[in-house]
């Protein structure tokens, strides 16, 4: 297990699921971890449980302005940038064409520029000081069809599509990246609901769905703990629990059979609908 001691890591998303996870993680390994959330009471929550080489900020990740200004204020503080989780994200669930536009808009700017302001915040400065690893969550779902989550799928295959490009371009600047892509991981999106604000008048019930799709969700704890080990070897497209990497290898031999599960799942999850 590599250490961590005084590497600064920078983490969106991690007041819950796979962010504090890998901020517990992390500082379990020494490291000196931001915990950046838009809800700055779990940021907070998350900072105490972790102690004293963590601290909490609040942002959202659709400010490219704000959250330049933490990044750099968090490297600037500690002198370097080691690492840096783009990992805020949502879910838009049901019906492609029931979902209404703002709705896709919503999760454009949260998934996918989110990522991306990230991303073009920790670069330069990683560039200048010659290292750095950006570390961008996507999902198996960035890798293959995700029906009735064709929003979220969206935005994931985006994210797979900067992380895998930037990477060859940022080898050979001392720059590393590498895309996370996981199967459902026990977290509270699993049982989370449509934004409130937009009309949808029905979803799938994410739990059930996807454990028909991948299997039964994995623990968060070891998503983070693999994550780490991936970083480790400097892994390009990080793929897990073991299952979602065959099923993903499976999927690109054999196309057809993804539509077959696919839709055989779709059709049940329907026939769910009052």
């Amino acid at each position: 297990m590599k250490s961590y001691v005084n590497q600064t890591t920078f983490i969106t998303g991690g007041g819950s699921g796979i962010g504090r996870a890998l901020a517990k993680a992390l500082i379990a390994r020494g490291a000196k971890v931001c915990v950046a959330d838009i809800n700055f009471a779990a940021a907070q929550s998350v900072a105490n449980e972790c102690g004293a080489n963590a601290k909490a900020v609040s942002v959202d990740v659709r400010d490219a302005t704000a959250l330049k200004g933490c990044i750099e204020a968090f490297a600037n503080e500690h002198g370097r940038l080691d690492y840096v989780f783009n990992n805020a994200g949502i879910a838009v669930a049901g019906e492609a064409d029931e979902i209404p536009l703002p709705a896709w808009q919503r999760i454009v700017d949260i998934n996918l520029y989110g990522v991306l302001h990230g991303v073009l915040a920790a670069y330069p400065i990683m560039l200048k000081q010659g290292s750095g690893h950006i570390i961008n969550t996507a999902s198996l779902a960035g890798l293959g069809p995700m029906p009735l989550l064709a929003p979220y799928a969206l935005t994931k295959h985006a994210v797979v599509g900067l992380s895998t490009s930037l990477r060859i371009e940022a080898a050979a600047r001392g720059v590393r990246v590498s895309v996370l892509c996981p199967a459902a991981i026990e977290t509270p999106i699993l049982d989370s609901e449509n934004p409130g604000d937009f009309k949808i008048g029905w979803a799938p019930d994410a739990r059930r769905f996807l454990t028909a799709l991948a299997g039964p969700p994995y623990s968060v704890e070891k998503c983070a703990q693999e994550t780490l080990a991936a970083v480790d070897r400097n892994k390009s497209v990080i793929v897990l629990p073991g299952r979602a990497r065959l099923a993903w290898r499976l999927g690109r031999l054999f196309p057809t059979l993804v539509e077959v599960v696919g839709q055989r799942a779709v059709t049940a999850e329907r026939n769910t609908r009052a």
